[in-house]
């Protein structure tokens, strides 16, 4: 299967106009040649390295496999990816005061 450039590039247009950020900002946040991101929004198949994409990634405040996951036809939500990584954490802390509180209440 073929990767679908066009959605990484619709994904990349969109959160530049979110954030309202520039190419030239993009690139000089990422390290990644305006040339190549021009490449990339425009949806121009060629092969991308995973560093390329999570340079991106990053410099767009998403993880840095969102734009290789999204090529490769993974739809998940970089907001999902954040929001189970926070309730993990948070479950993590109430095991901590839980047994910080258990340890208290014993001592």
């Amino acid at each position: 299967m073929g990767r679908d450039w066009d959605a990484v590039a619709e994904a990349i247009n969109t959160r530049l106009a979110q954030l309202e950020m520039t190419q030239a900002e993009l690139a000089s946040k990422s390290r990644v040649s305006t040339a190549t991101l021009r490449q990339i929004q425009h949806g121009v198949a060629k092969r991308r390295s995973p560093h390329t994409l999570a340079a991106i990634s990053e410099a767009l405040g998403w993880p840095p496999r969102h734009l290789e996951q999204l090529s490769e036809g993974e739809s998940g939500s970089p907001d999902a990816d954040r929001i189970a990584r926070l309730e993990s954490t948070v479950a993590e802390l109430e095991q901590r005061v839980r047994r910080l509180e258990d340890a208290s209440a014993s001592g």
